[in-house]
């Protein structure tokens, strides 16, 4: 048992790299069919789901989807131990199915998980929780188990752009760490270095409100018009957070994902009139 797990996290690692659409730590969809993007998932089951039954991959074979951020809340084990990496092998199950039309991008707290930092969520530090867990559950193996999850985390591209102008990342830098990012970290090898703060793969998962300074600069530097998050918590799911930025959460029950059409221009009115609440997908 155990060794299957590290297998299924080795091979979700060869097939996060060995996606036909990715380019260094970006991947580039096509102007073609739709993508299905959804923000952070958070161990909440029901909700993964639900993004899985909307997305309808099997039935619709020029579909994309965007996961993020799979780990960190949801169902705990007797002790209070986080059981969140029990979604993420399955999340990986469901990529190694669909292995180019199911993507991942990298959220903050898989840096924490990478990079062995504490966060806390709900007033627990979540690493230490989920250690607990894989230990009770896998005793001598958890160790090893552990550092195949750290890469396959640290094997996730960092952002995706689409031919009509949308990037889709975790987050953007935040206003005071604009010029300390590195928009070369798109294109190198990515490094458990570049996790930690002030890495740019830190800075780039961890912003938070940003200004319009931040959002222009990073519309010019991506060549992109519209942005989509996730990151910062939407207690409605959503919200418009500026002129071109919208934010989505998919971690509770009034999360939300968002249906994008690849082949048409998009502007910021009707890409939210388009989001899905998943309380509505049975």
């Amino acid at each position: 048992m155990p060794q299957a797990i590290i297998d299924l996290l080795k091979q979700g690692a060869q097939a996060n790299n060995a996606d036909q659409f990715r380019k260094g730590n970006l991947l580039s969809l096509p102007a073609e069919g739709t993508l299905v993007a959804t923000g952070d998932i958070h161990g909440h089951r029901r909700n993964f789901e639900r993004i899985v039954a909307f997305a309808d991959l099997p039935a619709n074979p020029d579909r994309h989807i965007i996961l993020q951020e799979i780990i960190h809340g949801g169902t705990e084990d007797s002790d209070g131990g986080c059981l969140s990496y029990k979604l993420l092998f399955d999340a990986v199950r469901y990529k190694l199915k669909f292995p180019d039309r199911v993507h991942f991008i990298m959220g903050n707290h898989d840096t924490a998980f990478i990079n062995d930092s504490e966060i806390m969520k709900n007033g627990r530090e979540m690493n230490r929780a989920m250690r607990l867990a894989l230990e009770r559950e896998f005793s001598e193996a958890a160790d090893d188990i552990r550092l195949a999850m750290k890469q396959f985390l640290l094997s996730q591209p960092l952002a995706v752009r689409t031919e009509n102008r949308i990037w889709l990342s975790h987050s953007l830098p935040a206003d005071r760490y604009l010029e300390k990012f590195d928009p070369q970290v798109l294109h190198k090898n990515l490094e458990v270095n570049d996790c930690v703060k002030p890495g740019s793969a830190y800075i780039l998962t961890w912003g938070r409100k940003q200004g319009r300074l931040v959002l222009d600069k990073m519309a010019e530097i991506f060549d992109v018009d519209i942005f989509i998050l996730g990151h910062q918590a939407q207690p409605q799911g959503w919200s418009k957070a500026g002129e071109n930025l919208i934010i989505i959460a998919s971690d509770h029950n009034h999360g939300c994902l968002l249906p994008i059409d690849l082949a048409k221009p998009c502007n910021i009115e009707n890409l939210i009139e388009s989001i899905v609440p998943l309380a509505s997908i049975p």
